[in-house]
C-alpha cells in the first residue's frame, strides 16, 4: 500500500487526495492511537515483489541473523565481495543479471533482501532498519571491494557509517539523494495527514534513536572521497535526475552516466551499469 504513496508523482488536483487528507486528519483527531497504528501499517509496509529473474547456476542462498530479524542473502562467484543493496519494495532478485556480470569479472556478488522485503523476516521497512540490516551484512564480509545500491537502497548506503565503507568505491543506480524532499513531496501529493505521519516518524525516532531530519544522503555523499559512479535515467519519474547531475557537478569524486529510456527499474540491468562497474573496478 505504501508504494502508492511513495511512488506518487502526480501534481494534478485529485478529489481522492482531498478525501485522503480529510479522512486521515479526522481519524487522528477522533482516535489518535488507532490512527497511528493504521498509519504505521500503511506507511511502513513495503510490497513484497515477486521474483522476475531466473536464478543462475551457482547461486548460494544463506541466512543472516540480525537485530532486524533473519535476512536472506544471495552469493554468486568468488573473489573480493561487491555488495548489492536494493530499494523500497524491491528485492535482491532484481540484481541477478548484474550479479552474473560481477561474478564473471572475478568477484563475489553478494546481495540480500532488506527487512520486510523479499524472503527476509520483518513487517515494517524504513531507513533506520535498512541501515541496521546493512551494518550486520557488512560485519559478515571480510573482503569488501565495493558496493552497488539502487533507489532507496542508496540512501541507506550513504547513511551507513560502517568503517568498512570509508574506502569503498560506490556504484549508485537511480539514487535517492534528497531523501526527505522526495518523502515529503510524495506525502504531500498523496494528501496524507502530515501530522499523522510525524507521529509515526517520532515513534521510529524514539525506537531507533535516529532523527528523521538527520537523514541527508546528498550531504554524506559530498563528504566521501572515494570514486563514485552514478547511473541514472534522464526521465526517471521517482528519483530526480537533476539531483544526480548536480552531485556530479559539485563533487569531484562523483561521475555521472546518463541513460535514456531505462526508467527507474530497468536501468538496473542496462549496459551502462555493466560498463560503469567495469570502469570502477579497473580504476
Amino acid at each position: 500500500m505504501s508504494e502508492k504513496i511513495y511512488f506518487n508523482t502526480s501534481n494534478k488536483f485529485s478529489l481522492k487526495r482531498t478525501l485522503v487528507n480529510v479522512s486521515t486528519r479526522l481519524h487522528h483527531t477522533v482516535a489518535p492511537k488507532h490512527a497511528e497504528k493504521v498509519a504505521r501499517k500503511l506507511l511502513l509496509t513495503p510490497v513484497r515483489s515477486k521474483p522476475k529473474n531466473s536464478e543462475p547456476s551457482g547461486l548460494v542462498k544463506g541466512e543472516l541473523q540480525t537485530s532486524e530479524g533473519r535476512l536472506t542473502t544471495y552469493r554468486l562467484g568468488s573473489g573480493p565481495v561487491w555488495l548489492l543493496i536494493h530499494g523500497w519494495s524491491g528485492s535482491a532478485n532484481q540484481f541477478l543479471p548484474l550479479m552474473e556480470h560481477i561474478a564473471e569479472q572475478g568477484f563475489t556478488a553478494l546481495a540480500y533482501d532488506h527487512p520486510a522485503h523479499g524472503s527476509s523476516e520483518g513487517v515494517y521497512g524504513h531507513i533506520p532498519s535498512f541501515v541496521r540490516g546493512l551494518e550486520s551484512v557488512i560485519d559478515s564480509i571480510d573482503d569488501l571491494a565495493g558496493v552497488v545500491g539502487h533507489s532507496m537502497g542508496t540512501a541507506a548506503l550513504l547513511e551507513c557509517r560502517h568503517q568498512k565503507l570509508h574506502d569503498c568505491p560506490l556504484l549508485l543506480i537511480a539514487p535517492v539523494l534528497e531523501y526527505l524532499e522526495n518523502l515529503f513531496g510524495s506525502l504531500q501529493r498523496s494528501g496524507y495527514s502530515m501530522k499523522l505521519f510525524n507521529a509515526v516518524a517520532q515513534q521510529l525516532e524514539q525506537q531507533y534513536h535516529y532523527p528523521l531530519q538527520s537523514i541527508d544522503p546528498y550531504r554524506k555523499l559530498a563528504a566521501r572521497h572515494c570514486p563514485t559512479t552514478i547511473v541514472h535515467d534522464q526521465l526517471d519519474k521517482f528519483a530526480p535526475f537533476d539531483v544526480s547531475q548536480r552531485a556530479a557537478d559539485e563533487m569531484p569524486a562523483v561521475n555521472l552516466v546518463a541513460t535514456q529510456g531505462q526508467g527507474h527499474g530497468r536501468v538496473m540491468t542496462c549496459a551502462q551499469v555493466m560498463q560503469a562497474f567495469d570502469a570502477l573496478t579497473k580504476s
